[in-house]
């Protein structure tokens, strides 16, 4: 399956053309290298997606056309997620 398909799948990007601009301005990547929108995406792999504010990574663990909202989270594993400072605050 597409990047970006996986990630409105997933509901980990909430529209598709989100996630595929996205992908083109270089915040997702997938096992640590910055991955183009049409990248395959398997069972095992790691995404990063850098939100701003945030950067969540991901385990893919279901590949899945399509899948209802209340269950999109079993189609990965957090890994980890790190929320960066605001620079407001400082």
């Amino acid at each position: 399956m597409r990047l970006d398909k996986y990630l409105k799948t997933s509901r980990l990007i909430k529209r598709r053309t989100v996630a595929t601009n996205m992908c083109w301005a270089g915040r997702v990547k997938k096992n640590g290298t910055i991955a183009r929108p049409s990248a395959e995406v398997q069972p095992g792999d790691e995404v990063e997606i850098d939100y701003g504010p945030r950067v969540l990574t991901v385990r893919v663990k279901l590949v899945q056309d399509s899948m209802p909202a209340q269950l999109a989270h079993i189609m990965y594993e957090v890994v980890r997620e790190v929320r960066r400072p605001d620079p407001d605050l400082g």
